[in-house]
């Protein structure tokens, strides 16, 4: 006869430990993706302002943000941001395909490539998600960008971004940034105000609207022309 084989006592309660564990890290997991798609809906209305991920980290040490409703956010800034920003955003549903295929045709031939982010797509990334660049975050990002843009009007979209879109090291929203860089409200910029501050977007702790560089000067150039002619462009946020 086989000799019986020896039970470890602790084997059992090993393992049980063990997948005890991983069921917690995995609902913990499945609720931190979910948790996002819940929000969508709850952040809706109007009288919700909702905070970024930004924000929160800055929670103790204290961030400057007004919340200003899109009525009254110039139209010039909200032309330039978007000219600047997301040219297609009223005639996309999150994601700009023709855009995102030209930049995996640029990395697939080697080519240095450029941002496709649309303004959806920041919006979530800002809301839910962290800034570094991570295939997981852009995977997380993407179907996020769609629900938003399925669940939210595009002027809500438009207006939760500028209203947690970074201005500056401790500077979060339109308001507080033209109040910091211009001294005026958001709704009495100018044209070249707006341009310069949406063209700031990009490196909001390196650009200063207020005090451009050549290079920022020559951006908000373009972004000022395109903006003169972005009616066509934003037909779903004007009526």
């Amino acid at each position: 006869m086989g000799e019986t084989p020896e039970f470890d006592e602790d084997e059992a309660p090993r393992r049980s430990f063990f997948r005890r564990w991983f069921r917690i890290v995995a609902f913990v997991l499945l609720v931190a993706i979910l948790l996002p798609y819940l929000l969508l809906p709850l952040y809706r209305p109007a009288f919700v302002h909702p905070v970024s991920v930004p924000m929160l980290s800055r929670i103790f040490t204290g961030y400057d943000r007004e919340w200003v409703a899109f009525d009254d956010i110039a139209p010039v800034l909200v032309q330039s941001v978007l000219m600047s920003e997301d040219g297609q955003f009223c005639n996309h549903y999150g994601i700009d395909w023709r855009e995102y295929k030209a930049v995996v045709k640029d990395a697939l031939a080697g080519e240095e490539t450029r941002g496709a982010s649309t303004i959806p797509m920041q919006t979530v990334k800002n809301l839910f998600l962290w800034n570094s660049r991570s295939y997981l975050r852009k995977v997380l990002e993407l179907p996020l960008a769609v629900a938003a843009d399925a669940f939210w009007s595009k002027k809500r979209v438009m207006e939760v971004y500028l209203n947690i879109a970074q201005w500056g090291p401790e500077t979060f929203g339109i308001e507080a940034a033209a109040q910091e860089q211009f001294g005026v409200s958001a709704a009495d910029l100018s044209r070249r105000q707006a341009a310069l501050l949406a063209v700031s977007l990009p490196n909001p702790t390196g650009r200063q609207a207020a005090a451009p560089s050549a290079h920022m000067n020559r951006l908000a150039n373009r972004v000022e022309r395109l903006a003169a002619r972005s009616g066509a462009y934003i037909h779903c946020l004007y009526d």
